[in-house]
């Protein structure tokens, strides 16, 4: 730390002020967004911050902390600081300096399920600033000016990751919508089952039991995944015989229709979960390409039942019309679509490794303004 630099609590700097709790069903209107912890959930027709950064206080996340522009109301999962002399504290500078402070402050979160912030703790946080206030708004208008061309370079970059992704989603939906090919339904191809509706007890340790929650957009995922007794997985396992190379397919909650092949040759059982068996007629990753298609998905929500948690039942399921040609035409589609993926993945990895790279690049130059090693003769370029 460079000399000319006061330290001090928070506490003893800073104003900690609550959000006030509010009830949607009671309390809520249609002019302000509401935040706590996180994003915004409910309206308001009244407010009570306005442009102002935010902290988790309940269920907090690793984003913990953010700047929210405009009028809202804020609840009591969250907080808000500010100097209590803002002529030796500059709001903005202790602004910046918490959004630098996010992960050491969710670092001070407590709890499992749901993890809260441990107030005194944060409270007793130590921030620094300069004596001088021109020069903690030198370091304002650099940080500002850095961050500008960052989220401008963000904005490009995610575009591109976008793009990339859409370039093979939109080749992926015109191979299916293209072919003129037989149509047949997935039960007269292949053995059709769906996974228990029960719920069992839970054990530490166990056989995985897989829910609609572990298929996600890359794959079959066994994180966060519950443990059931080897009885109970025998009980499921006769009705629903999941195998190396089968395909899951949620049935239940917003990523119904999501697909994902099985290609962990662990032991499991399966919960609101449809079950499509391998089979010597259908090349299956042709059946998952066809499934992961913007024409399977329609199908999926034309098919969906239910209210507050949409499902589809396992006739629709089995009556799922496939595109149907040839084995060897199959195959030269995965072929084909194989090659476009793998080159769109190396699209992807490029953005997204520009995106974490700026993201690395934002910390740094935060670390640099609060270790006081921040030249503040010019602005820092991207």
């Amino acid at each position: 730390m460079k000399q000319a630099w006061e330290i001090k609590r928070l506490d003893d700097a800073c104003e900690v002020e609550y959000g006030t709790r509010v009830v949607q069903k009671k309390d809520g209107g249609k002019i302000y967004p509401v935040y706590g912890g996180g994003g915004a959930t409910f309206f308001m027709d009244t407010f009570n911050r306005e442009d102002c950064l935010v902290v988790a206080r309940f269920a907090m996340s690793a984003q913990c902390t953010r700047f929210v522009e405009g009028k809202f109301f804020l609840n009591d999962s969250g907080l808000t600081v500010r100097p209590k002399n803002d002529k030796e504290l500059l709001p903005d500078f202790l602004n910046l300096q918490i959004l630098f402070l996010n992960d050491h402050i969710y670092s001070l979160s407590r709890g499992t399920a749901q993890r809260n912030l441990d107030v005194p703790a944060f409270r007793n946080i130590k921030i620094a600033y300069p004596k001088s206030l021109p020069k903690q708004q030198r370091i304002v208008s650099i940080l500002d000016e850095a961050f500008a061309a960052i989220a401008k370079a963000k904005a490009n970059a995610e575009q591109n990751l976008k793009n990339a992704k859409e370039l093979f989603e939109s080749y992926l939906q015109g191979v299916f919508e293209n072919g003129n090919w037989e149509t047949k339904k997935l039960n007269e191809i292949t053995e059709v089952k769906d996974g228990t509706h029960d719920s069992p007890k839970y054990i530490k340790e166990g056989i995985p039991f897989i829910t609609q929650k572990n298929i996600k957009p890359n794959g079959l995922s066994f994180d966060d995944t519950k443990f059931i007794t080897d009885t109970d997985h025998e009980k499921f396992y006769k009705r629903s015989n999941v195998a190396y190379g089968d395909i899951l397919i949620s049935m239940i909650g917003a990523n119904r229709g999501m697909a994902a092949i099985v290609d962990d040759k662990r032991v499991f059982s399966i919960k609101n979960v449809g079950l499509i068996k391998s089979s010597d007629s259908i090349n299956m990753n042709y059946l998952l390409y066809f499934l992961k298609s913007s024409l399977a998905m329609k199908y999926v929500l034309y098919m969906s039942n239910g209210g507050a948690q949409e499902f589809v039942g396992l006739t629709a399921l089995r009556s799922f019309p496939i595109p149907f040609p040839t084995l060897k035409e199959q195959q030269t589609i995965v072929r084909q679509l194989d090659a476009l993926r793998a080159e769109t993945q190396k699209l992807e990895a490029v953005y997204q490794k520009k995106l974490d790279d700026l993201e690395e690049l934002k910390k740094s130059i935060l670390q640099k303004a609060f270790a006081g090693e921040l030249k503040t003769e010019k602005a820092v370029a991207v």
